[in-house]
């Protein structure tokens, strides 16, 4: 598996990995009604912004936006979002682009990555996020309305470099 910028032409992949994310409407924030159009705007970004793919051969096995969290005098903090195609869970993908996002956030000069909406049941990217040297900063509870486990908390996660 290697890490590379995304391609227009990846977007055939992206796309329904997004969707199934989304949809499922346990870890994102997004409208489960997104459509393909607007999920490219919300998704591709570009500079100062990046956006990745981790990729097996030509298989799109996931991929990451990442960028400065706010504009103006929040722009020195970075942010990034991760989304892995269902059955590349458990394989180290979602470790992969975090780990890249934070170089590339580093080789950019931020000084540190904030997440700020990470579902607290969404124990996998949690653990990664530890692991990785976030802190969780803080939860909202009950600001994520989870299909099966009701309300659950948003952690708002940092990680200075």
């Amino acid at each position: 598996m290697r890490i590379r910028e995304f391609a227009p032409q990846d977007w055939a992949q992206v796309w329904p990995i997004i969707s199934d994310v989304v949809r499922a409407e346990e870890t994102f924030v997004y409208d489960p009604a997104l459509t393909a159009d607007e999920a490219y705007d919300l998704w591709v970004d570009v500079p100062p912004g990046r956006t990745a793919v981790a990729v097996d051969g030509e298989r799109v096995l996931g991929t990451a936006k990442m960028g400065p969290n706010r504009p103006g005098p929040g722009s020195h903090v970075s942010t990034a979002s991760f989304m892995v195609a269902a059955d590349a869970r458990g394989r180290g993908v979602g470790t992969a682009l975090c780990r890249d996002a934070l170089d590339w956030a580093r080789r950019q000069g931020y000084a540190g990555m904030q997440f700020n909406a990470v579902v607290e049941s969404n124990r996998a990217a949690v653990e990664v996020y530890l692991r990785e040297g976030f802190t969780v900063v803080g939860t909202v509870p009950g600001a994520f309305r989870h299909p099966t486990l009701g309300r659950v908390g948003l952690h708002v996660m940092y990680c200075e470099f």
